[in-house]
């Protein structure tokens, strides 16, 4: 059986050690998780890390930042655990996250790691981590949309997106932290059509422009410091997206879209812990 070309793996971590209180204070880990993704693509095989590195934006992976529970300055704790999550949107990046994580690897429970100077050990997942769950996926871009492309399930008329790390999108040069449906689902409509086995119409397009609206939403924003102490303001929380003009067809392909949320990131620096997004199941709408 080969490896999943959609995968979403989420890694625990327990820190060991700090080198000195200058590195355990409170910033974005986003970078550090890219880097570790290039180690890992890097140990599956050498050409690999080198060739996403020099990529542009649009790579077929991303990277979370470090999650869990921080001290007031944004600190670790020694006593607390905490994860990250690296997502594969082709079927060689999904390779080397599996063998990753298989044991022996790098990422495999026992294995120790260095995140930005800070040592860590990777340990078992607890069971039934709610926090955790929905975001372990292993999936296909035929599974995807195959409910709504063969018309064995009606789509949803109402789209339920949660932004849970800070997203923002880059637009004629700028950045805007607004969760505009031609902005997210134009994101994830780049990303599919440049790795999925098939592509869908571009004509998508205005169907997120002239249909969709927001129609309820509960969003934050939140800075994150960047390199050379920039800073990169982004928006938290979750947007309902509706159809004014419901077409079976496209709004298929829109939640297909949606759902493909969870692997692709939606925005700007999905590769360094931006634009983690996931789409909310049935039971969480209200």
């Amino acid at each position: 059986m080969g490896a999943a070309d959609l995968l979403s793996t989420v890694i625990h971590l327990k820190p060991l050690e700090f080198p000195n209180e200058e590195h355990n204070t409170g910033r974005w880990w986003g970078r550090a998780v890219h880097a570790l993704m290039l180690r890992v693509l890097g140990g599956h095989q050498p050409h690999m890390a080198e060739e996403l590195h020099d990529e542009p934006d649009l790579r077929p992976f991303t990277a979370s930042s470090l999650m869990g529970s921080f001290n007031r300055d944004g600190s670790l704790m020694l006593d607390r655990t905490y994860w990250l999550r690296l997502t594969s949107l082709r079927k060689d990046v999904g390779e080397a996250l599996e063998n990753a994580t298989a044991p022996g690897g790098l990422l495999a429970p026992g294995a120790r790691v260095e995140l930005d100077y800070s040592r860590f050990e990777i340990i078992n997942p607890k069971e039934n981590n709610r926090e955790v769950s929905p975001w372990q996926v292993v999936s296909s871009y035929a599974e995807l949309g195959e409910p709504f492309l063969l018309a064995s399930q009606n789509p949803p008329r109402r789209l339920r997106l949660y932004f849970t790390s800070p997203t923002t999108f880059k637009s004629e040069g700028r950045h805007i932290p607004l969760p505009l449906p031609r902005l997210v689902l134009g994101s994830l409509l780049e990303r599919w059509n440049a790795f999925a086995p098939v592509a869908f119409p571009v004509e998508l397009r205005r169907y997120f422009e002239e249909c969709l609206v927001v129609s309820r939403y509960e969003l934050k924003t939140r800075a994150v410091m960047l390199k050379q102490g920039g800073l990169r303001v982004g928006m938290i929380g979750w947007v309902d997206f509706t159809t004014l003009n419901y077409d079976r067809y496209w709004m298929g392909l829109t939640t297909t879209l949606a759902k493909y949320a969870l692997f692709a990131g939606v925005g700007a620096g999905v590769t360094q812990g931006l634009g983690q997004c996931r789409l909310a199941a049935e039971g969480e709408m209200n």
